[in-house]
């Protein structure tokens, strides 16, 4: 079966000392607990789960708890830590790196930072900071030097500024609608048209985009009739890469692989926050019960990633 040497874009680190300071820096308002984490637990999940390669992220809150230089610092401190991972266990980590939005300035400056000094190996972005979105003229800036360096984006869900349902926790039902919240901010506002080098994933297969993408790219139309066409729209959204982060199955893949292009969907587990049981049932999904052929298993597992992290193709 296709599925060894996986490369794992959606897998997180928990940096003892970020983790330790979150419930004091706002905590996580998604109601979720901080797992525990560390370098060794995660290397025993890798080696069950046939995992070659985990692109480490920090996860969202991320570091906006923090205020002013002290965000700033906290996002250096992570990106060397995890960048030390790397230095230790290069085939095993990979560094997506944390910057300090909303500071923009900061925030271009730690991606140029971790980017060309640390050789990261792309950038992790929350789908809205404060309720702003990825796709607001604020951060033209970060985008232009993201596309400049041709980077990997790594875009993870954060909570959206509605109260969380009693007894659902965000990352449940909250995190897939502020993924697609924001996909369709970023292809209406021209992200993706303007930064064209720029590689950016899509947390858990798109949130609800590869379901509902035709909707978007009908309405809309007929909202601006001088804006892009449906056909336009449809092919900003295809530009867009994919993970599988807990959207494996037989329910969920027809959509979205009659949606996606084949050659950007890449391998997610969530892990740690996924419960290391939790992530091997996805993965088994993926392997077993998403109607797959070996050709696919091998591209989206790790034949997909190679292609666009250079450091482990």
């Amino acid at each position: 079966m296709a599925n060894t040497d996986r490369v794992d874009v959606h897998t997180h680190v928990v940096p003892p000392f970020w983790g330790e300071a979150l419930p004091s820096h706002g905590g996580d308002p998604s109601g979720w607990t901080t797992p525990a984490w560390s370098p060794e637990a995660h290397l025993a999940y890798m080696d069950d789960q046939r995992i070659a390669t985990s692109v480490l992220s920090v996860t969202a809150p991320s570091v906006v708890g923090w205020e002013g230089q002290e965000r700033r610092d906290m996002a250096r401190r992570v990106n060397e830590y995890v960048a030390d991972l790397v230095t230790r266990y290069p085939d095993r980590f990979g560094n997506f790196a944390t910057v300090p939005l909303p500071d923009v300035e900061g925030a271009v400056a730690e991606a140029e930072y971790a980017l060309d000094e640390l050789g990261a190996d792309g950038v992790v972005l929350m789908s809205n900071y404060a309720g702003v979105y990825l796709g607001d003229p604020k951060y033209t800036p970060l985008w232009e030097a993201l596309n400049r360096r041709s980077a990997v984006v790594f875009i993870h869900p954060a909570r959206p500024q509605i109260e969380t349902l009693a007894g659902v926790p965000g990352p449940l039902v909250d995190y897939p609608f502020d993924t697609t919240r924001n996909a369709v901010q970023m292809v209406f506002t021209g992200v993706l048209d303007r930064n064209p080098d720029a590689k950016i994933i899509l947390a858990h297969a798109g949130g609800f985009v590869p379901y509902a993408v035709m909707r978007f790219c009908e309405l809309q139309p007929a909202l601006d009739p001088n804006g892009p066409t449906t056909e336009e729209l449809l092919a900003q959204f295809k530009l867009f890469y994919w993970d599988t982060a807990l959207s494996s199955g037989p329910d969920a893949f027809p959509s979205f692989l009659a949606f996606a292009d084949h050659e950007r969907i890449l391998f997610g587990s969530d892990f740690p926050y996924a419960p290391a049981p939790v992530a091997a049932a996805f993965n088994h999904l993926l392997d077993t019960h998403s109607g797959l052929t070996d050709e696919q298993l091998t591209a989206f597992n790790h034949g997909n990633a190679k292609k666009i992290f250079g450091r482990l193709a």
